[in-house]
């Protein structure tokens, strides 16, 4: 085995993991879940799988950041993680746009399968417990299949701690 692969495989683990302990350290008031992607293709006669489950989360570290990781089955029908933040300054009606930057795998046209960096066009409508993330793939001759691609999340709303009454 190659010393890239070798590395590709730790890294597989290690970046994917590294949001999810830092979203584990969050409230879980703040911590957003996914169920995976819906990708519609741009190329709809291609063989791909537009239905991507798998399970990621995003931290929010302010009103512009937040950091994400993930695992899912990609269109190719392999696995894939991803590792990144959401950098998103702009808002206009309460949509949310910027990008997300970070670094994928998985997908075995491009890199062998190894990882690979991306930056993301993304617009996020988020509600007090739901929120989708809506992105813009960008095709790559040969390699990676360009598609719209929607992230629908859940965030949890942690119970308020009751204050004790005042003594009499």
């Amino acid at each position: 085995m190659s010393r890239l692969r070798r590395v590709s495989r730790l890294l597989r683990g290690s970046l994917a993991a590294a949001p999810l302990a830092c979203a584990a350290q969050a409230p879980l008031s703040q911590v957003w879940i996914n169920p995976g992607f819906y990708s519609l293709h741009f190329d709809r006669h291609a063989d791909l799988e537009d239905a991507n489950p798998g399970l990621g989360v995003e931290w929010p570290l302010n009103d512009s950041w937040s950091l994400t990781g993930g695992i899912f089955r990609n269109s190719n029908r392999e696995r894939s993680h991803y590792v990144g933040a959401y950098w998103m300054p702009l808002e206009f009606w309460g949509v949310r746009f910027g990008a997300a930057m970070g670094a994928f795998d998985g997908y075995p046209n491009y890199r062998d399968g190894g990882w690979f960096p991306a930056v993301i066009p993304t617009a996020a409508i988020e509600g007090r417990h739901w929120g989708l993330n809506v992105a813009i793939l960008p095709e790559l001759k040969d390699r990676l299949y360009g598609a719209i691609t929607f992230q629908l999340k859940f965030r949890f709303d942690a119970p308020a701690q009751q204050q004790p009454a005042p003594a009499p």
